[in-house]
């Protein structure tokens, strides 16, 4: 199920086992979007987001920014997760709260307690834009 963006009702929040050790928590971040947008806005304010290049040398469709401890990055030489940001050498913004206490939440929730979050990669799909069938 697919909620709209723009409706004006809250969505029913539901906890959906896919398999051992993986569920989708729908609607779990909706009463947080504000903090988060928020949260968002000073995060990319100091790591912009970003469209990288991958390691066969094409740019990603997807922008990308991070924030946290570490962050994912990809170039000619791969992808790895690095504490700073290539585009000015200075260590990714610090995960704001409101991120870490719903990752941290959410963990628990699945079955994860003791889930301590220290990197958010941040995607923006534009219109168009795609991610390939991939494992993180």
């Amino acid at each position: 199920m697919n909620f709209d963006l723009f409706a004006d009702e809250t969505p029913r929040r539901w906890t959906e086992t896919l398999a051992p050790g993986a569920v989708i928590q729908r609607g779990r971040a909706y009463d947080d979007a504000p903090a988060l947008f928020a949260a968002l806005k000073t995060v990319i304010a100091r790591a912009p987001l970003r469209n990288m290049i991958s390691p066969g040398g094409f740019a990603m469709s997807v922008a990308m920014s991070n924030c946290g401890r570490l962050g994912w990055v990809t170039d000619e030489r791969g992808y790895r997760y690095t504490s700073c940001d290539p585009l000015n050498g200075e260590a990714w913004p610090a995960m704001p709260e409101v991120f870490f206490q719903l990752a941290k939440q959410a963990a628990s929730d699945a079955g994860f307690a003791d889930f301590e979050p220290d990197a958010c990669l941040i995607n923006r799909y534009d219109v168009g834009t795609r991610m390939s069938l991939h494992q993180d």
